[in-house]
Parts: structure tokens; C-alpha cells; sequence
């Protein structure tokens, strides 16, 4: 089993790795490989809406949204971390999640899902909410904690000493790798939920 861990901060070696880090020292512990992408120092615009996803199979931008596609099929989870700016998630991590998970063709439902996020003093909880976004739309299941994934600081040094937020971390990745592990074991026992996904209705006519 895999893991993506997306780093979604500026800063590779900060806030948001040491948490990723922690998660993953959990998740190899299992037995659980992981790869940790840096997003957040890349140069990603947004979507523009044109659709060309569609006919090419990957989006119209070539970078490192085209590149974590692939990766993104092959895992079994993926992990999105990214610090608070004005009580919003990095507007790069942002634009990055926004086109790989419109344009990726794979099939995401049953993959499972975690956020993880990076604040001062506040601000979380709002941002804690936009990153799950992605995965209630796409039938990710969600994973839980022992409270809400976020740790606290401004450096690295700071996370390490939020002891509750650590743990919150690392209860997170011990419950990831046993949702990862129960979902596949259901998929061998009783095939996956047959969902479909047909009905488009426009609110306004």
C-alpha cells in the first residue's frame, strides 16, 4: 500500500513536513509506503475552465499537476497538508488540488483521504474544512483523529513541542492505515458500493 503526502507549504522543510513526517514515520511503521510531493514552492496556476481535461485525459497546463495524477491512481491515500494564510489554505496548494482533482481521470472513490494543517494561533478549522472538501465530492472516506488534524507553531521546532497536536497526527496515520486496510479487505469480501453518478441538475434554468 501507498501513501502521497502533498506538501502544500512554501517552506519544504517547515511546519507542514514535520507533521507529514510524523505521519509517515507512523504509516512505514505499518508497513504503508509513503512519498512526500512539495507543491506549495511551485509555480501552479489555476484552473481556467476550458475543459480540454476531458479530451486529453490530464490537463491542459503540463506540470506537476500531470505529474501527481499517476501517483494519485496508484495510491491508496493521500495525505494534503497546508499552513493558514488569512484563514484560507496556500492559494498554490489550492490551485494545485483544484486541477489535479478535476482533470485526474482516475477513479478516487474508496481511495482515502486526510488533511493536516499548519497555524500560528487560528484560522485551522476553516481551512481544515476547505482540504476535506475534496474528498467527500470524489467518495474519499475521511479520515478521523483524536481532534481535528492540525498542529500549532511557526517553525518546525514548534510543532515538535505541540505534544497533543503530534499525537492528533499520529492517531490520524495509525486510523489511516487501518481504513486503508479495512476498505481493501471489503473489496475482497464483498466487491465495492455500486454508486453512480449521472444526475447533473442546474440549480438555475
Amino acid at each position: 500500500m501507498k501513501v502521497l503526502l502533498i506538501n502544500g507549504s512554501p517552506d519544504t522543510k517547515g511546519c507542514i513536513h514535520t507533521a507529514l513526517t510524523i505521519a509517515a514515520e507512523v504509516l512505514r511503521g505499518e508497513g504503508i509506503e509513503t512519498e512526500e510531493i512539495c507543491v506549495g514552492n511551485r509555480d501552479i496556476r489555476g484552473c481556467i475552465a476550458c475543459n480540454r481535461c476531458a479530451e486529453l485525459g490530464r490537463c491542459v497546463f503540463d506540470d506537476v499537476v500531470n505529474e501527481t495524477a499517476p501517483k494519485l491512481e496508484a495510491a491508496d491515500g493521500i495525505v494534503i497538508g497546508t499552513p493558514v494564510y488569512y484563514s484560507n489554505p496556500n492559494g498554490t496548494v489550492l490551485s494545485f488540488l483544484q486541477r489535479l482533482f478535476y482533470s485526474c481521470q482516475c477513479d478516487l472513490h474508496m481511495k482515502v483521504g486526510a488533511s493536516v494543517v499548519s497555524c500560528r494561533r487560528g484560522g485551522n478549522s476553516a481551512v481544515f474544512e476547505a482540504m476535506n472538501q475534496f474528498f467527500g465530492i470524489n467518495g474519499m472516506p475521511t479520515v478521523p483523529s483524536t481532534y481535528w488534524n492540525d498542529v500549532h507553531g511557526y517553525t518546525a521546532e514548534d510543532v515538535l513541542a505541540d505534544a497533543e497536536g503530534v499525537e492528533t497526527v499520529r492517531n490520524m496515520a495509525a486510523n489511516m492505515a487501518f481504513l486503508m486496510r479495512s476498505i481493501a479487505l471489503g473489496r475482497e469480501q464483498l466487491g465495492k458500493p455500486d454508486v453512480k453518478h449521472t444526475q447533473f441538475v442546474n440549480f438555475i434554468r
